[in-house]
């Protein structure tokens, strides 16, 4: 069973190494909004909320990322325990 653990934890902390994170994309996705010149004033409307929607997810993004921090800190510290 402690082997299926040492897996399980390896896979989980060593899963977003080596592929782009969701960060990376947002600000990607961001420049290219950034980018277009709207022919329209509805096109410019559309623009807007776009880049805002980008705002609030770059925002969430970045708390999920800090509960995985705070998770991943609990987990080394019940693992220390553990031995």
């Amino acid at each position: 069973m402690a082997n299926l653990d040492s897996i399980i934890r390896l896979f989980i902390l060593g899963e977003g190494k080596g592929i782009p994170t969701v960060r990376g994309y947002v600000e990607s996705v961001i420049s290219i909004v950034e980018s277009i010149h709207p022919r329209s004033q509805r096109e410019s409307r559309q623009l807007s909320i776009a880049k805002e929607h980008l705002r609030e997810i770059k925002k969430l993004n970045r708390k999920l990322e800090e509960k995985i921090h705070l998770l991943e800190e609990q987990m080394n510290v019940l693992e220390e325990g553990k031995d």
